[in-house]
C-alpha cells in the first residue's frame, strides 16, 4: 500500500493562487512522487475575497482536494497551527497559498524524511523584503538568541514536512495560540533544516503589515524567553537601591544646608522615585504571575469551523483524480470504487 502525503495549504485571500497551488502539487506527484498517494487541504482562514468559491470549485472537480473553511479570521498562528490536524497521511506538508514557498521542493523534503529525519524545514536565504525590513529581522533574531541564551530558527515559517508522529505530539499541545516556531525547535525530532530562495508573493503583496509583523514579532519574543518580564524585576531592584541612596542624599543634604531644596520639594522627590521603583518591581512580579498562570488556565478551541468540503470521501486513484472524469466514464467510476 501506498504511504500518503497531506499537502496542507493555509489560506487567507489567495483567490488567484488556488489552481495553481493545485496544478503545482498534483505535476509533482505525477512526476518524482509517482510512489505516494496524497491528499491536498486547504484551510481558509475566513478570506474576504474570492478564495472560498475558487476552493469550493476546486474541490468540486478534484477528489484529492479537501477544504477547511474557519468560521471567522483567527489569525496566522492559530490557523496554521490547526492545519497540521486535519491531515490523515503519512506525513504532512505545510506550504502557503501564496506560492512563496515552491511546492516543486517537496521531493526534496521526502528524501529527507525517507532517511528518517521526522522534520524537514525550509529556512529562507533570500527575500523580496526592503532593506530595512531585513535589518529589523535580523537584529530581531540576534535579540531573541541573546535573550533566551540559545541559537533559534531563523526565516522560518512552517514550510516543511512533518512526519506523523511529529504531529501526534503537536495535538497534545493545549495552548489556543501556540508558536510553532519554537514548538519545532523544542520538539521536533531529528530536524534537517533545508535552505531555499523564497519568491514574491503570488498576490502581488504580503498579508502581513507593520501591526501584524509587530504581533507576530512580540508573539515570538515572549514564546521564546520569560527575560524581559524578569528585566523589569530586576530594574525595579536597581532603581530602588538607588532611589534608597539618593533618599539618604537628599535627608542628609537637608538636614546639614537646610536651604538646599525648596520647601517640600525633597520629600516629593523621595516619594516619587520610591514609589516608582516599588511599582515597577511589583509590575515585574506580576508579570511572572501572569504568564505562569496564563500556560495553565487558558482552554478555549483554537479555531471554530464553519465547513469542510470532502472528507467524507475516499481519494480515487491517481489517473482518475477529476470528478468530472468519474461522473463521465461510468467504467472507470467502477473502477475507482472496487464495484464490478
Amino acid at each position: 500500500m501506498k504511504k500518503t502525503i497531506s499537502v496542507v495549504v493555509p489560506c487567507y485571500n489567495e483567490g488567484s493562487s488556488i489552481y495553481q497551488v493545485r496544478d503545482r502539487v498534483r505535476a509533482v506527484f505525477e512526476g518524482e512522487l509517482s510512489r505516494y498517494d496524497y491528499e491536498l487541504i486547504y484551510v481558509d482562514d475566513y478570506s474576504t475575497d474570492n478564495t472560498r468559491a475558487e476552493i469550493e470549485k476546486v474541490c468540486s472537480e478534484d477528489t484529492r482536494c479537501r477544504a477547511v473553511f474557519n468560521a471567522r479570521n483567527f489569525g496566522f498562528h492559530r490557523n496554521v497551527f490547526n492545519s497540521f490536524f486535519y491531515a490523515s497521511g503519512d506525513a504532512v506538508f505545510m506550504m502557503f497559498g501564496d506560492l512563496q514557498d515552491p511546492p516543486e521542493m517537496l521531493p526534496q523534503f521526502v528524501e529527507k524524511w525517507e532517511q528518517g529525519h521526522q522534520c524537514v524545514v525550509g529556512q529562507r536565504t533570500g527575500d523580496t523584503d526592503t532593506a530595512f525590513m531585513r535589518f529589523m529581522r535580523g537584529s530581531y533574531y540576534r535579540m531573541i538568541d541573546t535573550l533566551s541564551g540559545k541559537q533559534h530558527l531563523h526565516n522560518m515559517d512552517g514550510y516543511g514536512l512533518y512526519d506523523r508522529e511529529f504531529i501526534n505530539v503537536l495535538e497534545q499541545i493545549r495552548e489556543v495560540e501556540p508558536y510553532l516556531k519554537s514548538v519545532i525547535e523544542e520538539y521536533g525530532m531529528n530536524l534537517c533544516v533545508i535552505p531555499y530562495e523564497q519568491k514574491a508573493s503570488g498576490r502581488g503583496h504580503s498579508n502581513f503589515n507593520f501591526w501584524k509583523n509587530y504581533d507576530f514579532a512580540m508573539h515570538g519574543l515572549t514564546s521564546s524567553t520569560k527575560l524581559l518580564m524578569r528585566l523589569a524585576t530586576f530594574i525595579g531592584l536597581s532603581v530602588g537601591a538607588l532611589s534608597f541612596i539618593y533618599a539618604m542624599y537628599v535627608f542628609i543634604r537637608k538636614l546639614i544646608e537646610w536651604d538646599s531644596f525648596p520647601l517640600g520639594l525633597a520629600s516629593i522627590m523621595v516619594a516619587v522615585t520610591i514609589l516608582g521603583s516599588v511599582q515597577l518591581f511589583f509590575v515585574g512580579v506580576l508579570g511572572e504571575y501572569i504568564l505562569s498562570i496564563n500556560e495553565r488556565v487558558v482552554s478555549k478551541p483554537r479555531v471554530v469551523i464553519s465547513k469542510k468540503i470532502g472528507f467524507d470521501r475516499e481519494i480515487m486513484n491517481q489517473e482518475t483524480t477529476d470528478l468530472d472524469t468519474v461522473e463521465n466514464k461510468p467504467e472507470a467510476a467502477a473502477e475507482a470504487t472496487g464495484e464490478e
